[in-house]
């Protein structure tokens, strides 16, 4: 197979090395592959005429969009959200769009497990309290018992509700299909999110941007969470609306939050998400692993998807540009 990889720049975090290609490669028994790397836009015009495989982040290939690629047939995308490739009717016609879903979730269980802890301990309070100077004690219950509410049950939500479980919370995910789901207590629809709100005490988005998702956690959803609930967000920024968040914290109306994805991203200096109380934001780091281990994970994952392809089988992580995930 011809291969290119297309990385953003030489000095990305996440640059996917002819080191950490090579060494993937062997492991696999996969070292037959003929395999460019390019860091600008002339090197990936020079290659994707022959390629037939191009590997490369969502935000890299969305930004070389719409391109034609006459030999091309599969493209991985070294991360899994891939809104960024959207409209998707911009990608090459006939080619399979490939993500790297499943490398994500033994950050994201740590994340989680960080973040649920430090909502149901109020640290965000603390940390506000202690920039003012403030001594200012605050007496609350165990998190073991409580209730946590995951939106999305793909490897970012299972991830967050093993870390909830372990933490001792009862879990519930919300999918578009019910179907059981092992590492959640019970599963309830997408169409039933109003009715699990007001029996949340902690919030976790773990779900895709998509044209369903935009937006879901509107003011009006956001006011039927109880009084001090707790909010987190390892999706997308776009999922929640994000002032309706910051007013009802401003409010004393929810607990505090932990958003490691904002709208936009990263916010200005000067935006309400720094000075929000009670709020903590991490910058887009809750999936994203050591990018040595990170690069090594993914590449397992390709080469798995390869063989299932390569044998006439549906990749496990194709993408369905219908659903968006």
């Amino acid at each position: 197979m011809r291969i290119h990889i297309q990385n953003r720049s030489a000095s990305a975090p996440f640059v996917l090395t002819p080191a950490q290609w090579h060494a993937a490669a062997a492991r696999a028994g996969e070292t037959d592959h003929e395999v460019s790397f390019g860091f600008d836009t002339d090197a990936f015009t020079a290659a994707i005429a022959e390629a037939e495989i191009l590997i490369a982040s969502p935000s890299t290939i969305g930004s070389l969009l719409p391109f034609a690629g006459p030999r091309l047939r599969l493209m991985f995308t070294t991360a899994a959200g891939v809104d960024a490739l959207r409209p998707f009717e911009r990608l090459p016609p006939g080619v399979l769009l490939v993500n790297n879903r499943g490398v994500h979730g033994a950050k994201v269980f740590e994340y989680a497990a960080m973040a649920l802890l430090m909502l149901n301990t109020r640290i965000p309070a603390y940390a506000a309290a202690q920039r003012r100077g403030s001594w200012e004690p605050q007496f609350l219950p165990v998190i073991r018992g409580r209730r946590a509410t995951i939106i999305g049950t793909g490897d970012l939500g299972a991830a967050a509700a093993r870390a909830a479980r372990m933490l001792g919370l009862s879990t519930t995910g919300l999918r578009t299909r019910a179907l059981p789901h092992d590492d959640f207590d019970r599963i309830r629809l997408i169409a039933e999110l109003d009715a699990v709100l007001p029996e949340t005490d902690f919030l976790v988005l773990a779900c895709p941007l998509t044209p369903a998702t935009a937006g879901l956690l509107d003011r009006r959803r956001l006011e039927l969470l109880p009084q001090g609930a707790g909010v987190v967000n390892v999706g997308r920024g776009g999922l929640i609306d994000q002032d309706a968040l910051c007013d009802l914290l401003d409010a004393g109306r929810l607990g505090g939050a932990v958003l490691d994805v904002t709208t936009p991203e990263p916010p200005p200096p000067d935006h309400r998400v720094w000075t929000t109380p009670n709020l903590l934001v991490t910058p887009h780091v809750s999936a994203d692993e050591d990018p040595a281990t990170y690069n090594a994970a993914t590449l397992e994952v390709f080469f798995a998807n390869l063989r299932a392809w390569r044998d006439g089988g549906m990749p496990p992580n194709q993408v369905d540009p219908g659903r968006g995930y």
